[in-house]
């Protein structure tokens, strides 16, 4: 037992969904969202050589000698399966986990809006899942994964760095390929996947041009490719893929999008009042012909009133989805605020001074 499975295990008992390590500080352990400090003396540089030095292999020590930080999975007997992101800062080495759960989650369990099951029955097509770092993309990927393995018969890839939920052989063929460990980059792992037989390809994160622009290209020949982006909202989304791309190549990306894209979940995790946990706040784009229209006429500024007026074809607003969340008492209104697009609309429900 290494001594950091200690700590992890504690964040695992209490319901955290990460831990800190931090040359110079005490361990923190995220709960609700907040990172509260564990009764333990605060870490030297010494310490933090010594957990590291338990922990990691020596292919992952060279790589962080060679750069800043270096990502992997842990997993621990004790305490389970982590995310894990070493780096350096000023005053020496920290460390960041991230709990992984031991079973892939359900649909069901994430409480996602009816349409992105509905949508995923389609079998192919782009859908992207966007929000700010630790708002459960990868989980709600995970989820999508998790359904599609147990509704249909096919082949799914996963591409991730690192490989996160350890997916089982259910009705589908499931492969997962690690980025650094299976191939050199997200890019060329998607040009060797499309030649794999692949019903779904899973993308752990759509970083640079080359991978959106294989993507685009695998959901176009009708291969269901599902991906994250750290975009805030859905019409951010739509804007950053087009714009990643040089001008003279948009209108070509926008035909693209507006063909294969299917479904946008753009999310955030927010506390809820009972301080029982948090609870996933989805905003969704579903690409209707009006939708898809937008897109490819370059009226991105249009999107968000199709999100609103299109509950019919299950799209949500992030702020409808918070009012709603609001008026049943799941959320309080100060959180209402803090997470609202149009913080305005939320002033009167502000216990706490706004300008505070």
């Amino acid at each position: 037992m290494n001594r950091i499975d200690a700590f992890l295990e504690l964040a695992v008992k209490q319901g955290g969904s990460d831990v800190h390590l931090v040359a110079g500080q005490p361990i923190r352990i995220r709960l609700n969202g907040a990172l509260e400090p564990v009764r333990f003396r605060d870490i030297s540089a010494r310490d933090m050589g010594d957990f590291l030095e338990e922990f990691m292999s020596p292919e992952q020590r060279a790589q962080l000698e060679l750069g800043d930080h270096v990502d992997f999975a842990y997993e621990s007997k004790q305490a389970g399966r982590f995310r894990v992101n070493v780096y350096r800062h000023t005053r020496g080495l920290g460390a960041a986990f991230r709990i992984i759960p031991e079973k892939p989650p359900t649909l069901e369990s994430l409480e996602l809006p009816g349409v992105v099951q509905h949508m995923l029955a389609v079998g192919k097509g782009l859908v992207l899942v966007t929000g700010p770092t630790g708002s459960g993309k990868s989980t709600t990927l995970a989820g999508m994964v998790s359904h599609l393995n147990g509704s249909r018969r096919g082949h799914i890839v996963t591409i991730e760095d690192p490989i996160e939920f350890v997916h089982p052989y259910l009705k589908c063929v499931v492969t997962q390929r690690e980025v650094g460990t299976h191939a050199p980059s997200f890019a060329e792992a998607l040009r060797s996947v499309v030649r794999e037989d692949p019903d779904v390809i899973m993308i752990g994160e759509m970083r640079d041009m080359e991978t959106i622009s294989l993507a685009l290209t695998a959901a176009e020949t009708g291969i269901m490719v599902l991906g994250t982006l750290h975009t805030n909202g859905a019409v951010r989304c739509v804007d950053r893929i087009v714009n990643v791309f040089p001008a003279r190549r948009q209108d070509q990306i926008r035909t693209m999008l507006s063909d294969s894209l299917r479904l946008v979940v753009s999310q955030q995790l927010v506390c809820k009042a009972d301080l029982s946990g948090r609870k996933v706040a989805a905003e969704v784009l579903v690409n209707t012909s009006a939708v898809s229209a937008m897109i490819r006429q370059g009226n991105t500024h249009k999107l968000m009133s199709a999100i609103q007026a299109g509950s019919r074809a299950g799209m949500q607003s992030l702020d409808g989805v918070l009012l709603d969340l609001l008026r049943r008492e799941i959320i309080t209104g100060d959180e209402a605020y803090d997470h609202a697009v149009e913080r305005a609309t939320f002033e009167p429900y502000v216990t706490q001074d706004p300008a505070a």
